[in-house]
């Protein structure tokens, strides 16, 4: 995720609205981006996706974002790294 994403609670607020999705992964500051991982159903992650590319926060602002399916990881939870 790129934009206003790092310094505004981006990464706590991801993590707090993965717990009301069927969903595991983690979020992370990588450089000057936000990275997240997410695994689950392709419904589930799409309706999280959605929600997170609204802007998790008020004061986050997501301007663009690259998405990649890559291969199955077996997250445990989500959880912000």
């Amino acid at each position: 995720m790129f934009g206003r994403v790092q310094g505004v609670g981006f990464r706590n607020a991801t993590a707090s609205h993965a717990k009301k999705f069927p969903v595991t992964g983690t979020v992370a500051n990588v450089e000057d981006y936000v990275e997240i991982f997410v695994s689950g159903n392709k419904n589930d992650i799409h309706a999280f996706m959605e929600r997170i590319l609204k802007g998790p926060t008020m004061f986050a602002k997501v301007s663009s974002n690259t998405c990649e399916q890559l291969p199955y990881q077996d997250f445990k939870q989500f959880k912000q790294i």
